[in-house]
């Protein structure tokens, strides 16, 4: 009889543990959900114009950006990130999608973005995100002016923003669905971000994570526009003239880079408000924070004049791009060399918060590369430039690969680029045709024609794209006409034509 209730009692107490064990998992399994709940915030700070090498953190030895060397610290680096196809519209229609520009048909500026396309704000928000939108839009192809109606906004809902203007001591901007069109009343990237973290504020601690995209026109040109206090952080005479500008463009380089950094440096202190709000009211642990740029310049480099990009050197195509997230822990400073473009941002994103990723997304989901940043990690960024339009119109189409040491690149008539970027920062030294590195150029050459594949994309001259998608240049400027929406005369270009 003893024996017998001990056995009862041991499969009592067995009974009685696991039952105590199933309670405890649902309850750690509740617990889990609770946390899971509420995905990450996401603010996206994306500027224009700034190329990959005007930070300190880059070692550029003039540009003082401290605020974003001291985030530099904090984040994931991305040394190597490329624009897909180096001028705003076309990287910002990538960018929301995550295809690539011969796939969506927006390789211009001034293309009207069809509402059809899934974008990155549709995709939060169906996830349970807050969206939000501040500055420059440039993807509604209506004229740079014209009110943007909630229905061409690709998901976001609080907005103010404008399809384009550079005017940064008087920029104008719509407050949401106010058709009266408003002016921000200081210089707008200060401006901009005193809203946006009104915005933040305000949905700190709403049950719903938000989407708050930030884009601030700077450092674009106009330069002679920077505040007084920042130009004269750079006499021109003391800054550095890279050894690929030549003589001849030197005295207006200097004029222009004193104004592009003191942009640079006023930016910088605009994003630094920002981030000193999400510590401010500790969301760090609970936001992924981007900021990056939709391309860079040439300031003269290879003998092209200030403010043209469009051109596959780096000067245009290699963008800043920091990525902080939660639970970053020890990866705060570390540095990935393996290049990133435009169509990865948007699927990477949906990793890190654990939201599908939506068939036709055509970027890689880089997340495993974020959260675990291995320097020696290499792969191939395809940049692309279909169409080259206004000042780039005498140039040659060009598909290019970016790895972390080479640029490749070729045009309708042959190969075109090869740099080694480690060894020719610079790119001075072009490679093509060198027998020592005749075996690398054919690997090169293999690799951008299957990145081409995969996308259903081909070289081809840029003829065949304006009949494929019907788009007309103004005879004279070489560009979509987009000044004429302004006397009411303008066609809306898109790819899915009106």
């Amino acid at each position: 009889m003893k024996q017998g209730f001990r056995i009862f009692a041991v499969v009592l107490i067995i009974g009685l543990s696991i039952v105590s064990c199933k309670n405890e998992v649902k309850q750690n399994a509740g617990a889990s959900s609770e946390l899971e709940e509420k995905k990450p915030n996401i603010v996206y700070i994306l500027t224009d114009q700034w190329r990959g090498s005007a930070l300190g953190y880059a070692g550029n030895p003039d540009v003082k950006t401290p605020n974003l060397d001291a985030f530099a610290k904090e984040a994931i680096n991305f040394t190597n990130a490329v624009s897909v196809l180096p001028v705003c519209t076309p990287h910002r229609a990538s960018l929301l999608t995550g295809k690539f520009p011969t796939t969506t048909g927006m390789f211009l500026n001034d293309l009207y973005l069809p509402s059809e396309e899934l974008c990155m704000a549709e995709i939060f928000k169906k996830a349970g995100y807050n969206t939000a939108y501040w500055g420059k839009w440039h993807l509604d192809g209506h004229g740079r002016s014209t009110f943007i109606p909630k229905e061409r906004r690709q998901g976001f809902d609080y907005w103010k923003a404008l399809e384009c203007s550079h005017n940064y001591t008087k920029m104008p901007y719509y407050d949401n669905e106010d058709t009266n069109i408003k002016t921000w009343d200081e210089y707008s990237p200060f401006a901009i971000v005193k809203d946006a973290n009104a915005y933040i504020t305000e949905h700190a601690n709403d049950e719903q994570p938000f989407l708050a995209f930030i884009s601030i026109a700077t450092p674009h040109y106009p330069h002679n526009s920077a505040p007084k206090k920042y130009k004269d952080l750079y006499p021109s005479e003391s800054l550095t003239i890279n050894a690929n500008i030549p003589a001849k463009l030197e005295e207006r380089c200097r004029k222009e880079l004193q104004g592009y950094y003191a942009h640079a440096t006023a930016t910088d202190e605009a994003i630094g408000r920002v981030l000193k709000k999400l510590k401010e009211l500790d969301l760090m642990d609970n936001t992924i924070v981007v900021f990056s740029s939709d391309h860079g310049e040439m300031m003269g480099a290879h003998g092209v004049k200030p403010f043209v990009k469009q051109l596959a050197w780096d000067e245009a195509i290699r963008v800043p791009f920091l990525v902080s997230y939660p639970s970053i822990g020890d990866n705060k400073g570390a540095v990935v060399n393996a290049p990133l473009t435009t169509p990865d941002v948007l699927p990477s994103l949906l990793g890190l918060t654990g939201i599908e990723i939506p068939e036709g997304v055509e970027g890689e989901n880089l997340m495993e590369l974020i959260q675990n940043p291995d320097p020696n990690a290499d792969r191939v960024a395809l940049v692309m430039n279909p169409a080259p339009f206004g000042a780039n119109f005498k140039d040659e189409p060009y598909r290019a690969i970016r790895t972390k040491q080479y640029t490749y690149a070729i045009t309708p008539n042959g190969p075109s680029m090869f740099y080694d970027n480690v060894a020719d920062p610079l790119q001075q030294n072009n490679l093509l045709g060198k027998l020592e590195m005749e075996a690398m150029q054919k690997d090169l050459d293999a690799k951008l024609h299957e990145a081409l594949q995969k996308i259903g994309d081909s070289i081809k001259p840029r003829a065949y794209y304006m009949d494929k998608w019907n788009y007309t240049f103004d005879e004279k400027k070489r560009a979509i006409d987009w000044w004429s929406h302004d006397k009411g005369e303008g066609v809306v270009q898109s790819p899915k034509q009106f």
